[in-house]
């Protein structure tokens, strides 16, 4: 156990003090690249000899530079990721690559090129209908052009090999984080929500490789130990993120263990790999053309509820908390449809509002106290 201890308190430390590991691969002659939400090409970074690194706001930090470009009512997440690049905390960055992915995301990346322009602003547009062989091509040449500004800025050619290389290595990340996830669910008295997350968390800021080697520790060290009995609840959870150290403390003290996910900061990254059967820029796109659950990418039959059902019913979970990011609308929009595909399957659920800014969650803790007890019922 101490060794996993060690291990778990390792990779914390990544997450704690992200802005270090930034400092150190720029002190080892590496160039970086902010990653923003949701889906952003690192196969690519990495091929150019960068290093991807992701951005996906900050809790607790104080907003002010930020109100200038955004309302207060504003997702929290782009409102934190742009004032990390106004108080300069990100100008080491090589360049930010941020999706269209929404109108919240759309705004961020033209506030960030107008208020960091020391730290190029790079744009990716997915297309609406990803799913055709027009979008597949379209989504290609976005990639393209998004390696050639990549090739200027790492002074590093994108090649076919290169880019295959990235693609089977980060699915080997994929693989590993996989096996943890279920490793996870099968020592839940081990590894608690706040450890489950840490794991996954940590993955944004270290280097692929060293990141790899981690969770294949911990995985193997958990199988290592026995079999562990739960008497508590097992559930599902859903949302943009669910990186909020007080919920996921909420969730120990009440006997809920993770036991999958459908997060778009968590398992949606990687869920699937890249195909590895065809040109590297075509089989990336079609990882997006095939990816289904998230309320950013055009989902016309609003599949997350039935596969959130399914996910229940695999994993033997007990219910699903939905953590709803503040201020998200196609998150909003998303809740009450996915709410009644779970209700209909007469599965228990619970919608939580999250916020980075939020500095205390008693009235989540009251809720989920009552959930918790309803699934005891």
């Amino acid at each position: 156990m101490n060794a996993l201890t060690d291990i778990f308190e390792r990779l914390q430390a990544v997450v704690d003090n992200p802005v270090k590991q930034l400092d150190g691969f720029i002190r080892s002659g590496k160039k970086v690249v902010g990653c923003f939400p949701e889906y952003t090409p690192n196969e690519i970074v990495y091929a150019a000899g960068m290093v991807p690194f992701g951005v996906w706001g900050a809790e607790g930090r104080e907003i002010s530079e930020a109100k200038k470009y955004f309302p207060p009512f504003y997702c929290a997440l782009a409102l934190s990721s742009l004032e990390m690049g106004l108080d300069t905390a990100l100008n080491k960055l090589s360049a930010a690559l941020i999706p269209t992915l929404c109108d919240t995301l759309k705004c961020l990346g033209q506030n960030w090129k107008s208020g960091v322009p020391q730290v190029p602003f790079i744009q990716l547009v997915h297309p609406q209908n990803r799913n055709t062989p027009a979008g597949v091509a379209f989504l290609v040449e976005q990639y393209k052009k998004v390696a050639k500004q990549l090739e200027t800025l790492s002074g590093q050619a994108v090649t076919e090999e290169s880019l295959k290389n990235a693609i089977s290595l980060f699915n080997l990340r994929r693989a590993a984080l996989r096996e943890f996830s279920s490793v996870a669910a099968q020592y839940p008295q081990t590894i608690t929500p706040q450890m489950r997350n840490t794991v996954i968390k940590s993955g944004y800021f270290m280097d692929v490789l060293e990141h790899i080697e981690a969770v294949r520790e911990i995985i193997a060290r958990c199988r290592a130990l026995p079999q562990e009995e739960w008497s508590g609840h097992r559930v599902v959870v859903t949302g943009i993120i669910a990186d909020s150290p007080s919920i996921l403390q909420i969730l120990a003290d009440n006997n809920m263990a993770i036991v999958a996910d459908e997060v778009a900061h968590e398992s949606r990254q990687f869920r699937q790999d890249v195909p590895e059967d065809c040109e590297p820029y075509e089989a990336m796109a079609r990882q997006i053309a095939e990816l289904e659950g998230c309320s950013l990418l055009f989902d016309p039959e609003k599949k997350r509820g039935g596969m959130l059902v399914d996910m229940v019913k695999k994993n033997n979970a007990d219910g699903v908390v939905y953590l709803l990011t503040k201020f998200c609308d196609p998150e909003e929009f998303d809740a009450p449809i996915v709410k009644k595909h779970l209700d209909k399957a007469g599965i228990p659920s619970i919608i939580i509002e999250i916020d980075q800014q939020t500095k205390t969650y008693e009235q989540a803790r009251t809720a989920l106290q009552t959930f918790a007890d309803v699934l005891s019922a």
